[in-house]
């Protein structure tokens, strides 16, 4: 009898041994962020306001009672996601809290499909295990699973929201991001895309969509209105604690108002020359120009804005793959030390150097956020300044290299880019 049909298959290329590696390492890492650290929890429990509230809408109780004295976690959705999250206490808190955990899981799985699809690489590529294990072993990924979040459910949403806006599904693309606005308004900066972009018909349904759902939940909630004057006053303020952010930091470390200030100027001064930059030099490159603007302005948002917490980095995975593109702003060390300022589930405390150890955990994704600014802003100036230089400003301002290289990119100009033949000086 002959056992030959039972031999592994064995790698033939150098791909096929790094996939045949990376594939079991990578669906476990998976299983064990889910079944394992997830379900085991954190004295860190999202999930718990969130379901009281839910429990709470549908039996007609008051839902917004948060004490905001304490540090614990907060119920903070408006009378919109309130009404969205709602099902959830249909079952009771632990089947809950489980189908939540697995639902947000599935959520990242698909977003990373979708975004090996948008830079045109299949299950069979190196990259697929590479960015599943990568991403499942992150910080952002396994604080939202273990802490039960919904950042998981937001970050398909973005993913969703650029593939169908380069698609010309501009209904689809504002449902996308309407739906994750309704609960939390993590993605709005985004929707300045379609609005330099001119592509109107995405604001019906990401404004739309909320504003239903809000004049839906209002006569079924019986405090909508301590939104506005219990929770809204608290999310406008700057905290001291789990808040990256620089004001969240200043607040922390004792800061001079006037180097918060400072701070938050020099940063949002890179941001707009960036963007400005990627405007106008970029538009026309489609799936570079969205996914790299549109890391641009959630790092900005988490940074310079009254919060920023270090899961919110998930949001940075479509400019994190943008790795792939050759023009991208990420193929350079300086980028990937940032990634690991707000990625690394790395813990810096050092038992023996209590404060130079919490100063790195406390900081490192704040470095890290300002960092990747900084690198963008660099590269981005960098290329001006060098084909100004060089008398090519008319051919744009990627690096010389890449001139005569096709791009990278099968997305076609958007209706307002096709109206204009000249090119962009």
């Amino acid at each position: 009898m002959s056992f030959r049909h039972l031999e592994p298959r064995t790698g033939e290329t150098t791909a096929q041994v790094i996939r045949f590696a990376l594939w079991p390492i990578a669906i476990l890492t998976v299983l064990n962020r889910v079944i394992v650290k997830a379900v085991n929890g954190n004295i860190t429990d999202d999930f718990r306001p969130v379901y009281n509230a839910a429990f709470a809408f549908l039996n007609r109780r008051e839902v917004y009672t948060a004490n905001f004295d304490s540090v614990d976690p907060h119920y903070l959705y408006p009378p919109s996601g309130t009404l969205v999250i709602a099902p959830l206490a249909i079952l009771d808190p632990e089947r809950s809290r489980w189908m939540f955990i697995g639902v947000n899981a599935l959520a990242v799985v698909v977003a990373l499909y979708l975004l090996l699809r948008m830079f045109e690489l299949s299950l069979s590529s190196v990259a697929a295990p590479v960015v599943l294990l990568a991403a499942f072993s992150t910080e952002t990924v396994t604080n939202t699973l273990i802490f039960t979040n919904v950042n998981g459910l937001i970050l398909l949403g973005e993913v969703l929201f650029m593939m169908l806006l380069l698609r010309r599904r501009y209904y689809l693309s504002g449902a996308a991001i309407g739906l994750t606005i309704a609960v939390k308004p993590t993605l709005a900066p985004l929707l300045l895309l379609p609005l330099v972009r001119k592509e109107w018909r995405v604001f019906v349904t990401a404004l739309g969509i909320p504003l239903v759902l809000t004049l839906l939940a209002l006569p079924l909630s019986v405090d909508a209105g301590a939104f506005i004057t219990h929770t809204l006053p608290y999310l406008l303020e700057s905290r001291d604690y789990f808040n990256s952010a620089i004001v969240g930091n200043g607040l922390y470390y004792g800061l001079p108002t006037i180097l918060v200030l400072a701070l938050r100027a020099v940063f949002a001064a890179m941001v707009l020359v960036s963007l400005w930059l990627l405007w106008k030099y970029y538009r026309h490159d489609e799936l570079f120009f969205v996914v790299t603007a549109s890391g641009v302005l959630l790092v900005a948002s988490f940074l310079l804005t009254s919060l920023g917490q270090m899961y919110y980095s998930m949001m940075l995975f479509p400019l994190i793959m943008s790795v792939v593109l050759r023009n991208s702003v990420m193929r350079n060390w300086p980028a990937w030390l940032a990634v690991y300022g707000f990625l690394s589930y790395d813990s810096w405390l050092v038992g023996r150097f209590p404060e130079f150890g919490r100063a790195i955990e406390y900081l490192r994704s704040t470095w890290g956020w300002s960092l990747l600014i900084i690198v963008v802003f660099a590269v981005l100036l960098g290329r001006y300044l060098t084909a100004r230089r060089e008398g090519r400003l008319d051919q744009g301002i990627d690096p010389a290299f890449l001139l005569d290289q096709p791009r990278t990119t099968t997305a076609t100009p958007s209706p307002a880019a096709t109206a204009e033949s000249a090119p962009t000086h």
